[in-house]
């Protein structure tokens, strides 16, 4: 989970990103994501997809993902570092010029958008998406919700744009997506600070209770589809 925010340089991401997580909080991101890949967002993705992982950052999602064709993008330089097996693209999410027209199966992004400056930029990159998709592909958003997460949402530094499951949807409508599904409470706000040490099982075992996603999450998951 990372950012592409417009409004900072990828020297101030990257400088942002090494002191905001220890090493084991990057160990439990990693493990978090392992599980959520295989217990939730698999069934979302084909092995034959091409799945672009928008505000890639650590590509904690990106490299477990199972596709033929991976794209990582986002601002910070260091992106490149991180990712095993896809093609890293240094681009803002409006705009993605190294990224073909109808050359995308799925768009994925978690914890991106609440760091757009701005409306406007959002309604932008949904825009980009839309180019970038084939016809029905998807679009697969996990962020803070801040109608849960309350004023914790402001803890961090590069949080700009506050979202709800209502206020996202409206905006994927609005750029031309058919909604599939929404989670208002999926999973909880962040690693940093966790009571507990993230560890797959645990991840596992949460999935598994959907019953207790309205208790502990605070983060929403949409999922939409390119409209024809």
């Amino acid at each position: 989970m990372s950012t592409d925010s417009q409004d900072f340089s990828g020297k101030e991401l990257a400088k942002l990103y090494h002191e905001r997580f220890s090493a084991e909080e990057l160990d439990g991101k990693r493990q978090l994501w392992e599980a959520l890949y295989q217990g939730f967002f698999v069934r979302f993705i084909r092995p034959t997809d091409t799945v672009l992982d928008l505000g890639a950052g650590s590509c904690e999602f990106i490299n477990v993902c199972h596709a033929s064709s991976k794209i990582a993008v986002d601002l910070n330089p260091e992106t490149k570092l991180w990712a095993r097996d896809a093609r890293v693209v240094l681009a803002s999410s409006d705009n993605m010029p190294e990224v073909g027209t109808e050359s995308v199966d799925v768009v994925f992004t978690s914890n991106f958008f609440e760091h757009l400056p701005d409306k406007r930029t959002l309604i932008n990159t949904f825009n980009e998406c839309v180019r970038v998709l084939r016809p029905e592909g998807r679009m697969l958003v996990l962020m803070p919700n801040l109608r849960y997460v309350g004023h914790r949402y402001w803890d961090y530094f590069d949080h700009h744009l506050p979202l709800t499951h209502v206020s996202l949807v409206e905006g994927l409508k609005m750029a031309g997506f058919d909604i599939d599904r929404v989670i208002p409470r999926f999973v909880p706000y962040t690693v940093k600070d966790s009571p507990m040490k993230v560890r797959r099982g645990l991840v596992r075992a949460y999935l598994r209770l959907p019953i207790v996603w309205p208790l502990f999450g605070k983060q929403m998951f949409v999922a939409a589809h390119k409209a024809a």
